[in-house]
């Protein structure tokens, strides 16, 4: 396996675990401020950026992984 590969899924990881992390359960964003439980809203600004990055990033670290299986 190229060391190349390895390290760019290290890479991928470490955002992903991060982007995951900056994500609320539940409330959002706007629960670390005080924004009441309950209320329906949607997702918008950085909360849907984080989403979709997110997903995007999970989407390349299988692909990585795939790479990576196919070139051992």
């Amino acid at each position: 396996m190229p060391i190349y590969l390895a390290v760019a899924q290290m890479l991928i990881a470490v955002v992903l675990i991060a982007v995951i992390l900056l994500q609320v359960k539940g409330g959002g964003l706007g629960g670390i401020f005080g924004q009441p439980d309950g209320v329906y809203r949607t997702r918008r600004g950085i909360e849907k950026t984080l989403l979709r990055l997110t997903i995007v990033l999970a989407v390349i670290f299988v692909a990585m992984a795939m790479i990576t299986v196919a070139t051992a």
